[in-house]
Order: C-alpha cells, then structure tokens, then sequence
C-alpha cells in the first residue's frame, strides 16, 4: 500500500450475533484505502456498497431472534408450572384397596419432585412422563439455533418431530390424570388440575405453532437469494445435481450488483479437460460475455447499477446461435458461438466463482459481489414470450427442467448467504 494512506477497518456485519452456531460463518474485517485528505465516510460508503440495507436487515434479524428467544423463555415456563401441577396430582392420589381384605388402608404415594422416582408404576409413568418434558424442552431450546439453518426441509422436520413430540405428551398427561381420578378423594380439585392441564397443553401447541411460522414464516423452497458481499477466492455456491449433454440451453436468473470494475462471475460450468464448457463473466472493464467450450461472445447486458435485473441467454448448437435478454426484453443476438458443439454432461456448476480446475482454482479478481436469485436453466431455447413472463413473475413461468431454483438444489460455502427474495415484489 501506497504512503500516506489510511487504512479504514469497515465491518460487515453480515452474521447474526456471536453464539449463533448455525449461522453463515465469522464475521470478517475488510481495510480499505484512504487518502490523508480523503472523506473516510464516502470510502466507507463505496466499500460496503449496501451496508446500510445490510445493518437493517440484521438488525431485523436480531429482533427476531430476540422475540424467539422471549418465546422459549415462555415455553420453559409453561414446561415447569405443569411439571408442577403433574406432582401435586400425585402427591394427593390416594390409592385405596377394596374393603375386607384384612390389610387396611394402603399409605399413599407422594412425590415431591419429578425426578423422585420410586418402584411404583404410578412413579414410573410420571418419570417417563419427566423425561418427556425435559426432551421438549430441550428441543424448544434448539428451535432458534435450527431456525437460522437454510433448508426449508430442516425447517418442516423439525415441526413434524416438535408436533408428534407433543402429541405423545398430551396422550400421557390426559392419561395419567384420568388414571388418577378414578382413584380420587377430592373430585374438585382433581378436576380443576385437569382443566389446567389441558389448557396448558393447548397454550403450548399454540406457542409452538407460531413459533415454528417464525421461521422465514415457511416461504416456499424457491424464494430466496444467494449474497456474495465481498470479492473473495473461497466464496461460493455449488448445485448439487449435474448438467445432461445439452445440444441447446437457456440460463436465467434475476441479478443484482454495482461492483466495479467488473461484476465478476455469476455461474460457472467445468468438465473434465475443459474449465469454461459454460461460463457468464463480467471481468475488469470488459462488458459481460458467455463462454462455450472457451468461445466468447459479448453481451449487451446493462446492470452494474445496483439494481436487480432479469437476465436470460439462450444458445443453439447449429450454426452457435445465441440470444440474449434484459429485463424481458431481447438486447442482442449472434451466431457462429461454439457451433455443433454439445455441452458435455458431468461436471460442475458453481455459482459466484469461475474456475479455472475442475471444481476449484477460484480466482478472487473473477469472484461475483453482488446477489443473485431464480437461477434456472433447460435444455432447450425459451420463447421470447415465455422470457417475458419470467421477466414479470407471470404465473404462467416455469421453472427449469434441467437446474430449477430451490433451496435443497443449493450448497453454499466460505460465509455466502441465502435470504427470503420474492421477485418483483421487492425489487430495488
């Protein structure tokens, strides 16, 4: 670095707050460049680009989290006063045998806690019923850390596990006080325990339906998007399933970026013995250009503005005719772009890096920044009207045949992140 320059630490605080484990990785410090005589506020606004949306965004995040936690919080309360209410129940059961056997009335059984435990199966069922609780609880402990996690499968399993958990506990509870009213001296208040227990039961299912509805309120698998904040070498994101050998495609995708010079790579394909089969890539001062079997042509794409834009190129082998769209609208054409070449199948797709092996040789100067979303591909070329329809979120647009955008399709590594995105309705 140059002298006299200052060096401006700007934090990105991308993650959510220390302690989180399953969140998107460590917080990272990037040093940015300053003259003497230079406003150290406008670096620091060029260096994090949407800093601000950003901070919003994590702060609302934070607040989330906090009312999730304030919830749990609720929970355990709830677990303790009828784990409470369980050992009174107990505690005032007294259990009779019939008149005349010549032994006399039996001593009651009392528990003072749940973890007393003695051999009698009233004990026993109560104990198990313990255990239980403590499972439960345990889990609603957890259900912040696993709704941070990105994949909306976890989410789903987690209510199924939560939900068929509670059903167990509300058959033993109403069990074991129906077993402990027959047997009862003090109909009323054994009756009012009961009330109380079924109320408490139906307050957590309740509770916990909402909570689960916190989480990224269940969107659906294909409503989210990728955030690569800084140019790096180690962040990306990789589809999990392959391409066919393809003798046309089209690739579409909304996209968002201001990043200068150059956008970077927004996807990358590589088979064996050739890194750019297929390659979109904004590098230095170069307009935007697609890669097949290292052929290029140029792209008459502008959006390195900041805002998000839709993007689809479509390709045919015969004669390498080539399309391209912005916005649904088509902006260029041309011909003769690796004719009568196929695509190869086998290889590998990477978002936000280009590589130059297969799967790796990430070259941090080609790296996207920016945020990227409804990536999908088919094996075929698209109409202009089915374009346009992507375009404008129609409902008659359809996903991908051959990458179709879903969250489950979707591995991401080295603090890349995913967000809720429904395109055009929050769009710049």
């Amino acid at each position: 670095m140059a002298a006299g320059l200052l060096l401006l630490p700007l934090l990105l605080p991308l993650l959510p707050p220390p302690g989180r484990g399953q969140g998107f990785g460590q917080t990272r410090f990037v040093c940015t460049s300053v003259p003497l005589d230079g406003d150290m506020c406008a670096a620091a606004a060029l260096g994090t680009g949407s800093a601000e949306e950003l901070k919003s965004t994590v702060l609302q995040l934070r607040e989330t989290v906090l009312q999730q936690k304030e919830t749990i919080m609720n929970q355990k309360e709830t677990i303790r006063e009828l784990t409470a209410k369980l050992g009174r129940c107990e505690s005032q059961s007294v259990v009779e045998p019939p008149s005349g056997d010549g032994k006399g009335r039996k001593p009651s059984v009392s528990k003072t806690t749940m973890g007393d435990l003695s051999r009698t199966p009233a004990a026993e069922t109560l104990s198990q019923l313990g255990q239980t609780l403590q499972s439960l609880k345990t889990r609603l402990e957890n259900l912040e850390q696993f709704s941070r996690m990105n994949s909306s499968s976890q989410t789903n399993n987690l209510k199924d596990i939560l939900q068929n958990k509670i059903d167990d506990l509300e058959k033993q509870v109403l069990s074991r006080v129906n077993s402990l009213e027959e047997g009862k001296f003090n109909p009323r208040n054994e009756s009012e325990e009961r009330g109380k227990i079924e109320s408490t039961l139906t307050s957590l299912h309740q509770r916990i339906s909402d909570l689960e509805k916190g989480q990224k309120d269940n969107r659906p698998p294909d409503r989210f998007q990728l955030t690569f904040p800084l140019r790096t070498n180690y962040m990306y994101a990789k589809v999990k399933k392959s391409l066919p050998e393809m003798y046309a495609f089209s690739v579409c995708m909304w996209i968002k970026s201001n990043a200068s010079p150059g956008m970077g790579t927004p996807f990358s394909y590589a088979v064996p013995g050739q890194a750019n089969e297929l390659v979109l890539i904004e590098w230095g001062n170069n307009p935007m250009e697609v890669l097949i079997n290292d052929k290029v042509a140029k792209l008459p794409f502008v959006i390195n503005d900041g805002k998000w834009h839709h993007i689809c190129v479509t390709w045919t082998t015969r004669d390498g005719v080539w399309e391209a769209y912005q916005d649904g609208t088509q902006t260029g054409s041309g011909e003769n772009l690796a004719p009568y070449h196929p695509i190869k199948p086998q290889g590998v797709l990477v978002l936000g890096q280009e590589q130059d092996t297969l799967g790796g040789g990430f070259d941090a100067t080609q790296a996207f920044v920016g945020e990227l979303a409804h990536f999908n591909m088919w094996d075929r070329k698209l109409s202009p009207g089915e374009v346009y329809s992507l375009a404008t979120c129609s409902t008659k647009a359809q996903a991908g045949n051959v990458i179709a955008w879903a969250e489950a399709n979707i591995d991401i590594y080295g603090g890349a992140t995913k967000w809720t995105f429904e395109a055009c309705r929050q769009l710049n």
